[in-house]
Order: structure tokens, then sequence, then C-alpha cells
């Protein structure tokens, strides 16, 4: 960087900004950084194979969306969003010496390929390469322990995050945008999830500011449209997790309860970046040892939504067809498959990682983790969720059920929960057949319960042995 007389004092001619998991323009200190800096600025967005190879359908249409979302935000500035295709370690410093920018600035990510990636290009760029913590309120290392290390137990850790004040960082400045598309905008050729772009999830969460105070209370029920419907957003950037803080507050139960969902986010990223194992490994490694059973039949029917369980079945078959699935049922559905079906955690979480718009990786091997028992401060193994008691309290009435699996929609509660249990006639008037349109339970709770306690106490008996 030069000294010069204009922005403050310090400046540079070119800059680039490098978007990855941040495609807005609001509240976003990689942007605001370099227009404060800069005269003129290349808006940059490499679309890496290996990454769009990982994300499925869903979550590649949303980011199209997105990109053509930011394209739009730009054009205020009179430059539009250049998109290349390929590795970031090469086109980054390509652009940047064809543009003869001496400044990239970018937000970091915690995940394992962002930070190699991230640090070759340190590499090559030096110091010209600045990162901000833009999409998480904390950064990791900012909420410790007296020992210096992130809290493996969460409550401590949310006790010291809620003493922190907001981060802080440079404001917008106006700022001449290149007019350079690169190699052009993907087409989106199907809707997505959400109308891209920062003003519609503005729109979204002004939507959802105004209902918040209620979240506590309504959140767990997926027939009620009770939740945020931000979390896209968050994975893709289009919102800040410091606005989201700003906007919804914490004095109220509703609100307090939402931005503790932002403390868990922000927990598992800290966790992730310290633990990078974390991602692929049970942090409690003595439950390595747990003799999964793995049976591929029984992954193939929780996939498909058929496993005779309607609760489960509905949220497998609403991730299929949306690539969404409310937090409930993701806990319900995650203890099905590892604590009914005994399998390993990792098979379901490459599967959310795959289908789920929002997938990201440090909250969903994190919250896998949790459902397993295998991570930090986990649900402990010998709790099992109960997939017809999760059913009967939070779809009493069965409109969720309804709502994904059609071939119940004439049983009624307490029947449609346990379809196996209800009356002959019952069945025959809401054209049932067990077996036939619908299928027999493919195990029996009681069983299987029995069978996972075992098999994670043994393993816990051979490390302790």
């Amino acid at each position: 960087m030069v000294r010069g007389t204009n922005k403050g004092g310090w400046m540079t001619t070119r800059a680039i900004v490098w978007f990855r998991r941040d495609l807005r323009l609001n509240d976003n200190p990689a942007w605001a950084s370099a227009s404060e800096m800069a005269d003129r600025v290349t808006a940059l967005y490499v679309l890496d194979p290996t990454l769009l190879r990982a994300a499925g359908e869903f979550r590649r249409t949303q980011l199209i969306a997105h990109l053509h979302g930011l394209d739009d935000s730009l054009r205020q500035y009179g430059g539009r969003l250049m998109v290349r295709h390929g590795k970031a370690e090469v086109i980054v410093p390509e652009v940047a010496a064809t543009c003869g920018a001496t400044l990239v600035s970018a937000n970091a990510d915690v995940t394992p390929y962002a930070r190699h990636r991230d640090s070759a290009i340190k590499d090559l760029l030096g110091p010209g390469f600045q990162r901000w913590w833009g999409n998480l309120v904390h950064p990791p290392g900012a909420v410790l322990t007296a020992k210096g290390r992130t809290s493996r137990v969460f409550t401590p850790f949310a006790a010291k995050w809620n003493r922190l004040p907001l981060p802080t960082w440079p404001e917008n400045a106006p700022v001449a945008v290149d007019n350079d598309t690169g190699e052009g905008l993907p087409t989106l050729e199907s809707g997505p999830f959400q109308e891209g772009g920062e003003e519609a999830a503005a729109d979204r969460l002004l939507a959802f500011s105004r209902r918040a105070d209620h979240y506590g209370e309504t959140r767990e029920f997926p027939a009620l449209d009770s939740t945020s419907v931000l979390s896209a957003d968050l994975r893709f950037g289009t919102l800040a997790p410091r606005t989201l803080v700003a906007t919804i507050g914490t004095t109220t139960g509703g609100r307090a309860a939402f931005v503790r969902q932002l403390v868990w986010r922000d927990w598992y990223a800290h966790l992730l970046w310290e633990l990078p194992s974390l991602a692929n490994s049970s942090i409690r490694t003595e439950l390595d040892r747990i003799r999964w059973e793995n049976d591929a039949a029984d992954i193939a029917a929780w996939k498909e939504g058929r496993t005779g369980y309607p609760f489960i079945d509905a949220g497998m078959r609403q991730l299929a067809r949306t690539g969404w699935m409310h937090n409930r049922v993701r806990m319900a559905v995650a203890s099905f498959l590892v604590k009914d079906l005994l399998v390993d955690w990792r098979v379901g979480e490459k599967w959310f990682r795959r289908l789920l718009v929002d997938a990201d990786i440090a909250q969903n091997a994190g919250n896998w983790q949790w459902v397993a028992g295998t991570g930090p401060d986990a649900v402990p193994y010998f709790r099992v969720f109960n997939p017809v008691l999760q059913s009967e309290k939070f779809d009493p009435d069965g409109v969720y059920i309804r709502a994904f699996v059609p071939e119940l929609a004439g049983i009624r509660a307490p029947w449609i929960h346990k379809p196996w249990t209800a009356p002959v006639w019952e069945l025959a008037a809401g054209g049932v057949t067990l077996g036939t349109t619908y299928p027999h339970p493919i195990i029996d709770h009681r069983f299987a319960r029995s069978r996972t306690v075992n098999a994670y106490a043994e393993a816990t008996r051979v490390t302790n042995d």
C-alpha cells in the first residue's frame, strides 16, 4: 500500500474484493475496507470446481441466484461481478496481476479446505492479502478459557460470548467498480430455495424480526411458520450475523433464544478452527470403536423417507424435495439414523452436506456429533430420541406429516404418528395398506435403543480397559 491524500490518508489505487461466503455489500468488512482504501475495486467470485462438485443441486442453484443478486448490488457502483472458473490459487493472483491490484480483501472461513487455499494465496500475495471475520459474530480466538482454548462445553462459551461487544469495522465508502464480468454469471435454470440477493435477505430478516418475540415458544413445531429460515442467508453471507444480532436484539425470551442459535453457530466454527478433525473424526475418539451396522438397505430407506416412521420420513422427504429441513426434525432424523439404525454419523453428515441448501461444514458436523454423542458437550449416548414421541409432541395433529407423506393424509391423529398401531378400519378409511402404500417400520425402536446403548457402552468399556 502507498500513502496518499484521499480516503483518510491510506490508499491503494486498485483492490480486489474476493467474495466467497459473503455475497453482500452491506455490513461486509472485506468490501468496506477495500472501498475505504482503494480508488477502484474489482469484485471477484471464483467458481471452484471442487466446491461445486461437493454442492448438491439446491445449493448450486441458490448460489447462482445470490451471485445474480450481488451483481445487481454492484451495479449501484457502476460495475459488475467478475466471475472466473477454476482454482482460486491460480485465478486470484492472476487477476491481481492483470488489474494491478495491491490489495486483495476477503472474509476468512474456518474449513480445512478454505484454510489451505488461503494459506497458499497468502504465500503468493503476502501482506496484500487481507482477511476479515465478517461471517461470524466473534472471530475464533475471541472467546477462550483461562487455558487459552475454546471451551469444550457450550454454556461457559455462551456466557463469555454474551459479554463481548459486537465487533467494529470500517463503513462502506463510495468507490468505482470494474465492469469486467469475466466469464459471466451462470444461468439460473431453475427456481432457488429463496429469492437471491441481499435485498431479499434483508426482507426475510425484517419479516422474522416482526415475529421473533414468539420464537422461543413456537420454533420447535415444523408445521408452523415459526423459525427464521435465515440459515441459508448465513451460509451464503447475504446477511451478516452481526446484523442479525443488532436487528433482533437479546432483550426478550424469544429474541434471546434466537441469538443463542448464533452463539452455537460461532461455537462450532471456533471449534472447527481449533480442531480441524471435527469435520470427519469423532472428538470422543473412544467412540470410533463402535461397531456400526451400516446396513445399506437401512441407509437407503432413511435417505428415501421410507422407514415406516412418518415423522422421520416427512423430514427426509422435505430434504429431498426442498433442500431444507426444520431443525427439530433434523435432530430427530439424525438420531434415528445413528441410534435406531446404528449407522455411523459420518454417513448422515455427508448426505446432509450434499443436499442441504444451508450446508455449513462446522455446523453440520458439530450438530451430527452432538446427536451422535461423539463431540464436545454432546448429548449422552444413552439419550435416544423416540421417533414416535417426537412426532406426537412436535407435530401433534400430523400437519407436517401430511404435507410430506401424502399417502397418510387420510389417517387421523394419534394413529398418523404410528400407523402400524391403527385399527384396520382407520387404515382402510385412509386408503392405507401397510407394506404396500406405506411401509411397516424397518426396526423396532425399543430393540434399537437397547442395541445402540450396548454398542456405545461396549466401545467405552474397551477404551477404559
